[in-house]
Formats: C-alpha cells, sequence, structure tokens
C-alpha cells in the first residue's frame, strides 16, 4: 500500500471513531460525564470542576453533564451501565456514599458494571444547625437525641451516606439506640441545604464545601468536624475534641465505563490525571477545602473493595445493617 494511501485510510477510520482511544488521543475528545446526584452537592461540585479542569488542560475539547439523583446514586449508575457501556468517553462521578448506598439499598445494579479510574478528593464531613436554632452546640444536640432520639431531624445525603453513617456512630458513641435516630435522606445537596436553610431539619450534615458558604455568611452554625483533627483554616471543633469518639472521612473519584479496553481505560485515566495537574483544578481545591488524593489503577480498584468491606462492618456495628 503507498504511503499517502495509508495515511488517507488511518485518517478516515480515526474520523469514523473505528480505531482505538490511543490512536485518535491526538486530539481532545468531547467527554460525557455522569453525575448521579441533582445539582447542588458535593459530586456536582466536584464533575463540574473536574470537565473544568480536563478542558482547561487541553484533555477533552468539551464535557457535558447530566444530573441524575437519587438512591446513593445508584440511579445514575444505573443510568451510566446501561447506556454507557463500551463508550471511551463516559465518565462519572461517585465516592464512599455510593459505597455506602450499594450496601444498605442492595440495588440490582452493581459498580462492577463500570471501571474504576481514580480517586481525585477526600474530604470530612461537617454537621451545622440553622442560624435561628435553640440548639447551640453538638452537646445540646446529643443531649436533646438522648431524650428523645426522633426529636432530632439529622439530614443530609442518601441512604448510607458519610453525615448518615457518622449520625449513626455519633448516636452509638453517646449511647442512644443508632437504630432510633431520625435521619431525612435528600436526593442532593441542594435539597439539603434548603431543608438547613428552612429549619426543616434540626442537624445537617455534608462535605465542608456545601456549607461553607452559608457557614461564613452566619446562615449556618457549624457544631462538628469528622476528622481527626481540626481541619486547616476552618474554626470548627471536631467530635473527637468534644469527647464523642467518632472520626469518618468521605472521597470522591472517577469511574469510566464498563466494557472498555484496558488502552482506552489508560487512556482516560491519563486524560483525568492530566486535568489534576492543572491550574484550574488546583483553583477547585482550594475554593472547596479538598484534599488532594489522587490514587489510580490497580491501586484505586483495590482500594474501592477495602472500602466496602470498611463501611460494610462500620455500618453493621452501628445497626444500619
Amino acid at each position: 500500500m503507498r504511503r499517502d494511501h495509508f495515511l488517507k485510510t488511518l485518517a478516515a477510520l480515526a474520523a469514523a471513531g473505528v480505531l482505538p482511544l490511543p490512536a485518535r488521543a491526538q486530539a481532545p475528545a468531547n467527554l460525557k460525564m455522569m453525575i448521579p446526584a441533582n445539582p447542588g452537592g458535593g459530586w456536582d461540585l466536584t464533575g463540574r470542576a473536574l470537565g473544568k479542569a480536563l478542558q482547561d488542560a487541553g484533555a477533552a475539547a468539551s464535557v457535558s453533564f447530566d444530573n441524575k439523583g437519587g438512591a446513593a446514586g445508584a440511579i445514575g449508575l444505573a443510568q451510566f451501565a446501561n447506556a454507557s457501556k463500551g463508550d471511551p468517553h463516559a465518565l462519572m462521578v461517585m465516592g464512599a456514599v455510593m459505597l455506602g448506598g450499594i450496601i444498605t439499598g442492595k440495588p440490582p445494579v452493581s459498580l462492577n458494571q463500570a471501571t474504576p479510574l481514580a480517586r481525585l478528593t477526600s474530604e470530612y464531613n461537617v454537621f451545622v444547625l440553622p442560624a435561628n436554632s435553640p440548639l447551640k452546640s453538638m452537646a445540646d444536640v446529643i443531649e436533646q437525641m438522648k431524650r428523645d432520639p426522633g426529636s432530632v431531624k439529622w439530614g443530609g445525603g442518601s441512604r448510607g451516606s458519610t453525615e448518615h453513617i457518622a449520625a449513626a456512630m455519633i448516636a452509638r458513641a453517646v449511647g442512644v439506640d443508632p437504630s432510633k435516630i431520625n435521619y431525612v435522606a435528600f436526593r442532593g445537596g441542594g435539597e439539603a441545604i434548603a431543608a438547613v436553610l428552612g429549619g426543616n431539619v434540626t442537624v445537617g450534615g455534608s462535605g465542608y464545601s456545601e456549607f461553607a458558604e452559608y457557614i461564613k455568611t452566619g446562615r449556618m452554625r457549624p457544631i462538628g468536624v469528622t476528622s481527626e483533627t481540626r481541619l486547616k483554616g476552618i474554626d470548627v471543633p471536631t467530635l473527637k475534641e468534644q469527647g464523642v469518639d467518632v472520626v469518618i472521612g468521605n472521597w470522591r473519584g472517577v469511574y469510566g465505563a464498563g466494557g472498555i479496553t484496558p488502552e482506552q481505560r489508560k487512556a482516560l485515566t491519563d486524560l483525568v490525571v492530566k486535568a489534576t495537574r492543572s491550574k484550574s483544578w488546583a483553583e477547585a481545591l482550594e475554593r472547596n477545602g479538598w484534599t488532594p488524593a489522587l490514587m489510580v489503577g490497580a491501586e484505586f480498584e483495590a482500594f474501592v473493595d477495602r472500602e466496602f468491606a470498611s463501611l460494610r462492618a462500620v455500618m453493621a456495628k452501628s445497626g444500619m445493617i
């Protein structure tokens, strides 16, 4: 075959999408991002920040977003698994919350139907009170919960989220039956924020980034974080320093579609890594108070397996399953 004819054939195959992803990786791809939660929450913030970083780093020509909330991400996961199988341009945000939801909800869809790419960030939860709440501290919340567990409405993400687990752990740590806590699950951070601001829940729980602007403006009163030590630059006491021996972290990552090849998986992972080295991503970390926690490949896959086992043990101990 003449060289010029070969090159024309190669170009035609690439344009048609017949060549595998690595052979076409010269040109930035048009990526699709599944965000398995409603707008306004941590997954939404993470997905859109990653999408911007992918474009700013030249790793993607464009990124489109699809929000599909509910069931701790299981609804979005099901849509992603069914609609994106084999698609080397599809991404999905996920994290510890999805693992907890799968453990408690036992949905028909599994994370094994998607492909692990990378862990991106870690973050701890903060508990807040509405600014006009008659309660002023975590000690007040615990005192009321001891008197009447059902009278304290804990609001946060889907059942099985890290804030749900933390609330059950707090109850157990102070001698309250975790099965009696009154936990109100929301489909996304936006709904949880509205519930706290409207006084429809007693206590709100989420990643600090989701509540940060409301804490800064005095519309929410932070009463405890789930970290081992105080978060840098954030004047909120830990649960431990308040005598409640509870520490639990949150993390967020990104998966690719199921059925992609090892080469396509590596190419997608490389794009994500490139995005995390961008100025745009560094600014998102700073703005949201996220801790960078990049982990990729087989190491990330093994981490997810360990997290499943660890969360299941914690939830069983706290009476959630």
